[in-house]
């Protein structure tokens, strides 16, 4: 059966500090009665998905990739195999998308992928991006219809931006967040994954940058998946940590979550209430009870947690515009989602064999 249509619904001085070194190398609709759950997890159903379009990235993160020829996936989904996918998801409850990669920007098909998802009326639709191609995007794709996008940028110093990446240039992410601002994408949050030695030093000027443009600096712990499993022993910097750091700009309070919106707690500027500053913290106290994501890698597997392999190839029923398939699959995948009370995320030992590109991050 073919898949249905949308419906309504900084300063560049050198660095003598050097890089760590790397080795190369859902429940279905609720009157679906016929389909059974069994996890243990306490959220019974998925309300959010993330989806990765590509596999493929431009930078080459020393968090992420081992290196900058580690390979692709042999298949990904067409933008036919989306759509049916995005029909099932959004069949089965899903109301929440957030499109990554990879880099997302790098698909051939990024604006045309955004257009139809929000076809489907989905009640809210962002990106996270490395922002190297947003300067010709953030338009195209603001009038396609996403609505938010999130810029991964761990340093406003060009030499370490290029060294973290791995050859990545500073000057275009800079420009793509202006770009983003100037079409109008709201709210622009900036992440940074906070590593001890290489740019833990640069927390305050990453806020300042930020506000200066009414943006949301986040802080995201190193957690020990995949890459990120060999720099947590010597650059973890904690999120308790982060915020003494920065007790002089943020208010001494209990943090907040935006509801629906992820595990970021964020405290409030000392100086103008409407500015904020968020924590990430899935290495120093890990956040699964509450989760609520699936995942869905660029060649259709469905992945309810981020932290194990465990999936349900949904490729088939995509390519075959089969979308009523869909939400049984999800049922069996989010029936592998780990009890968020007794799991431990990333900090468990199946972390650190998966691949944080392919799945999506």
């Amino acid at each position: 059966m073919p898949a249905p249509q949308p419906t309504a619904l900084g300063s560049d001085r050198p660095d003598k500090r050097r890089l760590p070194v790397l080795a190369s190398g859902a429940l279905a609709r609720e009157d679906r009665s016929d389909v059974r759950v069994v996890s243990m997890h306490p959220v019974t159903r998925p309300r959010s998905a993330r989806i990765s379009i590509t596999d493929r990235c431009d930078f080459a993160c020393t968090y992420c990739r081992p290196s900058k020829n580690d390979g692709y996936a042999e298949k990904r989904l067409s933008v036919e195999g989306w759509r049916t996918t995005i029909a099932g998801l959004v069949e089965a409850g899903v109301r929440r998308v957030r499109i990554t990669g990879g880099e997302p920007l790098v698909h051939p098909h990024v604006v045309e992928i955004v257009r139809m998802i929000s076809g489907f009326g989905v009640e809210d639709l962002a990106l996270t991006t490395n922002a190297s191609q947003l300067t010709r995007l953030a338009k195209p794709l603001a009038e396609a219809g996403l609505r938010r996008v999130n810029v991964s940028i761990d340093s406003l110093r060009a030499d370490r931006f290029e060294a973290i990446t791995r050859g990545g240039a500073l000057a275009p992410v800079l420009a793509g967040i202006e770009a983003a601002r100037e079409a109008g994408l709201d709210p622009i949050k900036l992440n940074a994954v906070v590593l001890r030695g290489v740019n833990d030093d640069e927390l305050e000027a990453l806020v300042e940058y930020a506000w200066a443009r009414r943006l949301v600096p986040r802080f995201l712990e190193v957690m020990p998946i995949a890459e990120g499993a060999k720099l947590v022993h010597d650059h973890l910097v904690p999120v308790a940590e982060m915020r003494a750091r920065l007790a002089s700009l943020v208010e001494d309070e209990e943090p907040t979550t935006e509801p629906d919106r992820g595990p970021a707690r964020y405290l409030r500027s000392r100086r103008d209430p409407s500015l904020r500053v968020g924590f990430i913290s899935g290495t120093s106290d890990t956040y699964c009870a509450t989760c609520d994501r699936l995942r869905v890698s660029s060649s259709g597997v469905l992945r309810p947690c981020l932290a194990t392999d465990e999936g349900v190839d949904a490729s088939e029923a995509a390519e075959q515009g089969d979308a009523e398939r869909v939400p049984d699959l999800l049922a069996e995948a989010w029936a592998k989602k780990p009890d968020g009370r007794s799991f431990k995320g990333c900090t468990e030992p199946s972390a650190a064999r998966v691949s944080m590109r392919a799945i999506g991050g």
